[in-house]
């Protein structure tokens, strides 16, 4: 089952715990996949998008536990 919903800076960044700025660095740097929808100059992306960028991200951060 895909999961079609749409994530914002703010939800990526509650996923991998880090503050939504950083996720706007990762994006400015080239280290975001490209956004799956744009709105209103808003860029979003799919769950399953932001799910496969943190399985194959160097050092994993979405694995740690807190």
């Amino acid at each position: 089952m895909t999961d079609r919903k749409l994530w914002s800076y703010k939800e990526i960044a509650a996923h991998i715990k880090v503050q939504p700025d950083t996720v706007r660095s990762y994006r400015k740097h080239g280290l975001l996949p490209p956004p799956d929808h744009v709105e209103s100059g808003k860029p979003y992306w799919y769950a399953d998008t932001v799910r496969a960028w943190v399985a194959s991200r160097p050092g994993n951060r979405g694995r740690r536990s807190d």
